[in-house]
């Protein structure tokens, strides 16, 4: 007999959309083989209860015989060698149409207790596992929205015991369900064809039997075919039996082996994450906004096709698109009401997805494989290998610090010092730096808040500014560094934060808004609008992108004084940013470019004005030397003139002096005067 497809109970568990789609076709073929055999039911009742139309029940039956080629059956209807034989059958049956004496009691034993077994236990089993199964089926989609509603608190551990209980006993008895009813369902292929072969060949052989193997149209021929197709019955029903006992111990074997993937949440000890996965596929919960601030949480059956995520319902026929993860970024999240959430973001920042795993170890394993095709490891000829080299690349790059050629002669140990903590949150000296100078300058200067943000709308130097450019980042890491001549040790301490975050499964990343200015650089909140932090460009001496993972980019900021020795102190920040790196970078020289044009600019201007203030100094200077020499000048004509007499003119003219000399000449004469009447 040709081969039977079957519904693979090995993925009753998963009970994934195209497991669905199959069962669907496989139902459809039942409810056609129902069909049929309640048609071909009737017409044997016909030919068992009318013994005077039994001429046109037997030719009733032929008919039906030859429409089988006929019939739609979704899984049966490339069956060749079944078409032939039922179309000998009907040649058959055509000939002995004109014989209607035949044994009552042999016709009901030997072809209707066949097809009304079929028809009486087989199809209604099918018909109450059905009906089981899409009880199960509901009840185990009840217990998981009551456990995707779960609270993140701990306060109610009874009702989260409950729920997990419930879950539990519901995906179990839905399994169990399942396998069932794709066994009943791959064995009604076996048992369709032994319920059309077997009445037919009872009926010919109680006619061979009435006829007394003597009849004119039964010839050795016939019964070569009938023993033919008895062997043939024998041996589809020998298969059968073989295939319920293998599809039984697969029922047992995956019972004993699901039964710890029944929990939803499963201990991560006796189930190890897979890191190295390239491809992976599950129900997953996602975020569907409805209003402003108002949302819901759909279940969806999501998986991986290449470069992209899809998505798809229980019912439909293929996944829709939802987004391309290649160059995307993944990181969980914490949301209000959920655990176990992962936002994807695409490589332009643009589509943002948050979706609900089942449990932490489905969580890590999807942010994991998302990581994995973000790095388009899987267009490798072998992607899991692949993964695993870089994971464990990823594992030694933490442990030893090996020297990489474009270091060259500049070694680890000089640009990062061993054992160097990492800070993965926005908590930076320069902040600290900020608070003491704000401290020292008074309280009332500006409000801070408990959170170390400041509280400054917007600055003087940021209206001044004619540079205003602004980036969405996102804040990987920072560490203290030794040397900042070189871009090596930007690029160094890329590679160690990653790998520590590797390492640690730290994958939540803070996204800030990034404002780059003529004076600083300002990382601010992006729903409050509130400064994190605030770099001055004055204090920034290195800045670059990566060498491959352009995306990335990070800067040195040096810091006057952070030492008790009094030597600075140089802090390398390193993000990650939906655009090209290059872009920021560009920014920074840009903003210090137009800094120092306008420093130099400034100073000019402040030394300009020094040498007017010395020249207006030198000229004042000038003028009192002047006036003390015409004053002396003419002090000393002044003295001259009174020292000498004043003769009258021959001609009886007088001198005249000024008011001066005559005031001189008065207090000569008077002290003359005096001195006489002394003597």
């Amino acid at each position: 007999m040709p081969g039977i497809d079957k519904l693979p109970i090995e993925e009753t568990l998963e009970d994934s959309p195209q497991t669905r789609s199959l069962l669907g076709v496989f139902e459809e073929d039942a409810a056609a083989i129902s069909s049929y055999t309640h048609q071909l039911f009737q017409a044997m009742q016909r030919i068992y209860d009318a013994q005077n139309e039994l001429s046109a029940a037997t030719h009733l039956t032929s008919k039906l015989l030859k429409e089988y080629e006929k019939q739609r059956f979704p899984l049966g209807g490339d069956d060749e060698v079944m078409s032939s034989t039922l179309q000998q059958f009907a040649k058959v049956i055509d000939e002995l149409s004109s014989c209607h004496a035949v044994l009552s009691t042999q016709l009901a034993d030997a072809m209707m207790f066949p097809i009304t077994q079929f028809k009486e236990r087989d199809l209604k089993e099918i018909l109450t596992l059905k009906e089981v199964f899409q009880i199960a089926s509901d009840d185990h989609d009840m217990a998981i929205n009551r456990y995707s509603r779960l609270s993140k608190r701990r306060d109610n551990e009874k009702v989260r015991c409950e729920v997990m209980e419930d879950v539990y006993t519901s995906r179990k008895k839905q399994h169990q369900t399942m396998m069932h009813y794709f066994t009943a369902l791959n064995t009604l292929q076996y048992k369709k064809k032994i319920a059309l072969l077997e009445p037919l060949l009872g009926y010919m052989q109680a006619q061979i039997s009435f006829f007394k193997l003597g009849s004119e149209n039964l010839t050795q021929q016939w019964e070569d075919f009938l023993s033919t197709i008895g062997t043939s019955v024998q041996n589809v029903r020998r298969e059968m039996d073989g295939e319920v006992d293998v599809m039984q111990q697969t029922i047992q074997d995956l019972e004993q082996a699901s039964d710890i993937l029944y929990m939803p949440d499963p201990d991560p000890s006796k189930i190890p994450i897979n890191r190295n996965l390239t491809r992976k596929a599950g129900y997953l919960n996602t975020r569907n906004k409805t209003g402003l601030v108002s949302s819901s949480w759909d279940r969806q059956y999501f998986f991986t096709q290449g470069g992209n995520l899809m998505s798809q319902a229980r019912g439909d026929v293929a996944g829709g698109l939802v987004m391309d993860i290649d160059n995307c970024s993944v990181m969980a999240v914490d949301c209000e009401d959920r655990r176990f959430c992962f936002q994807i973001t695409s490589f332009d920042g643009k589509k943002v997805a948050i979706l609900q795993a089942e449990s932490r170890k489905d969580c890590e394993e999807w942010i994991a494989t998302i990581n994995n095709i973000s790095k388009r490891i899987y267009l490798s000829e072998n992607p899991e290998e692949t993964a695993a080299r870089v994971n464990q690349s990823a594992l030694e790059a933490s442990s030893v610090g090996s020297e990489s050629p474009a270091l060259s002669s500049l070694s680890l140990d000089s640009l990062v010092a061993p054992d160097t903590p990492i800070q993965f949150d926005i908590i930076s000296p320069v902040s600290e730096e900020y608070a003491g100078q704000a401290k020292s300058a008074g309280q009332g200067s500006r409000r801070t808040n408990p959170f170390g943000e400041s509280g400054e709308t917007q600055s003087e130097e940021s209206e001044d500014s004619i540079l205003h450019q602004l980036y969405i980042v996102r804040f990987l890491g920072c560490m203290e560094v030794r040397a900042t001549e070189s871009a090596d040790v930007i690029y160094e301490t890329m590679r160690q934060i990653l790998a520590a975050r590797a390492i640690h499964n730290i994958f939540r990343m803070t996204e800030s808004h990034l404002l780059v200015t003529c004076e600083c650089l300002k990382l601010i909140d992006p729903q409050t609008q509130v400064t994190r932090l605030r770099f001055p460009l004055s204090s920034i001496v290195l800045v670059a992108t990566h060498q491959e993972n352009k995306r990335l980019f990070g800067f040195v900021l040096q810091t006057a004084g952070g030492r008790a020795d009094g030597q600075p102190v140089s802090v390398c920040y390193i993000f990650e940013s939906n655009n090209d790196g290059e872009k920021i970078c560009d920014s920074v020289g840009l903003a210090k470019q137009i800094a120092f044009h306008s420093e130099m600019d400034r100073r000019a201007s402040e030394k300009q004005k020094e040498l007017d203030k010395a020249k207006e100094k030198q000229q004042e200077e000038l003028s009192k030397q002047k006036q003390i020499e015409k004053d002396l000048e003419e002090q000393s004509r002044l003295i001259a003139a009174s020292s000498r007499p004043s003769p009258a003119a021959a001609d009886g003219q007088v001198l005249v002096l000024s008011n001066s000399q005559s005031e001189d000449s008065d207090a000569g004469e008077e002290g003359r005067k005096k001195g006489e009447s002394d003597a």
